[in-house]
């Protein structure tokens, strides 16, 4: 039997009821940084991404560096975003962020879970699946890179973290630590490059140097 006008009317009704209401008490807009991280004055905070070796060196002054410049990060008010774990130079930069009472975010991949013991003292620890999304979350959430001394993986974390700005894909900053000249083979490697016309000099230029981690957290604000 076909339903009255009235009915049909009345049912329509209905149903925009329904949906406006619906629409009230739909879940507000997610905030902008997920992350929920964000200062007094309601911008986010600002974070740096540490390189560094998961060893301590043979020299003292790169445990010492290390140390120095996690004081300094959590002195000017910054965030950590680092490796994730509690040895060498990696721990050494975080405890001292930590203790200074810096926010401190690691990241690390499940290949380094057993190797590199994850820091249970962050302010917050992240396992991701691989290596490749251990740096792209790192440079998710920073706003610059410092590298100190380190092996193998340092040099591949901050020459990607270049390349990418050579190609326009982000214009953070990259601050190599040079403690006791240990990057001095690397720069003259990077001139040589230049010379021999493999290396534009205003990339050359995309790699800043500093002496000790004082100078090189100082060398952010002018940046």
């Amino acid at each position: 039997m076909a339903k009255s006008r009235r009915e049909g009317s009345l049912i329509q009704c209905t149903f925009n009821s329904c949906l406006r209401l619906a629409v009230r008490k739909q879940a507000p807009p997610p905030a902008s940084y997920p992350e929920g991280t964000m200062t007094s004055s309601g911008k986010p905070k600002r974070r740096v991404a540490v390189y560094c070796g998961s060893a301590n060196g043979k020299n003292p002054a790169y445990l010492a560096d290390a140390t120095a410049l996690g004081q300094a990060i959590a002195a000017s008010s910054l965030g950590l975003v680092y490796g994730g774990a509690t040895v060498g130079l990696m721990g050494a930069v975080a405890d001292a962020a930590l203790a200074g009472g810096a926010e401190v975010i690691g990241v690390l991949p499940a290949v380094l879970d057993g190797r590199e013991i994850g820091h249970d003292g962050l302010t917050r620890l992240e396992r991701v699946p691989t290596m490749h999304d251990r740096k792209a979350r790192m440079a998710e959430l920073a706003d610059a890179f410092l590298v100190l001394p380190g092996g193998y993986g340092t040099l591949e974390e901050m020459l990607e973290a270049v390349t990418w700005a050579q190609l326009g894909l982000h214009a953070k900053p990259c601050i190599l630590i040079n403690t006791a000249n240990y990057w001095d083979g690397l720069l003259a490697f990077l001139d040589t490059a230049v010379a021999a016309g493999f290396l534009k000099p205003t990339n050359r230029e995309l790699i800043l140097v500093a002496d000790n981690a004082k100078q090189a957290v100082g060398m952010l604000a002018s940046i």
